[in-house]
């Protein structure tokens, strides 16, 4: 294809101005980009406002608060504790198993069915879980939580968005 080869799509009624392309038409040489310059060259990126910090880096990345105190459990089901073997499920048991890592907090939930009586030690239960084991004639055993009875520390640093 040659440049004398360019038309307009077919059913178009006027032809579109096509700059750049020659002395025989309008918008030739510089194209409608002035002479010379930084922006008659096509090197100023997108979003650029000639050094002043752009708006893409003014506005926040995230929207919305991340609680720092926000207390992160893994959690289990209770049908998946029947399949552990023994009648006491702790959270060594768990690790074991495969279910949680060394120094998770584990909370107990209900889904699933439990057909033999089992003793969980977990640090949060929900109440159908609770409910689940102890209908199946096991008891229920809450640990208590690494930080105490407050809130937890406070993750992440002072420049956290909190």
């Amino acid at each position: 294809m040659k440049l004398h080869d360019l038309a307009p799509p077919k059913g178009a009624t006027k032809a579109k101005q096509r700059v750049g392309r020659g002395t025989g038409g309008k918008g030739h040489k510089t194209a409608g980009r002035g002479t010379k310059g930084q922006h008659a060259r096509n090197t100023v990126p997108a979003g650029f406002e000639g050094g002043q910090l752009p708006l893409m880096q003014r506005i926040p990345k995230l929207k919305g608060f991340k609680n720092p105190f926000r207390i992160a459990y893994t959690p289990v089901n209770v049908g998946v504790l029947g399949q552990i073997a023994g009648d006491e499920v702790s959270l060594q048991s768990m690790v074991e198993a495969g279910l949680c890592r060394p120094k998770d907090l584990v909370k107990v939930l209900g889904q699933g069915a439990l057909t033999r009586p089992i003793r969980v030690t977990a640090h949060a239960f929900s109440a159908s879980a609770a409910a689940a084991i102890v209908t199946a004639g096991g008891s229920v055993e809450k640990m208590p939580l690494p930080f105490g009875n407050g809130r937890p520390p406070a993750s992440g640093n002072a420049l956290m968005n909190r």
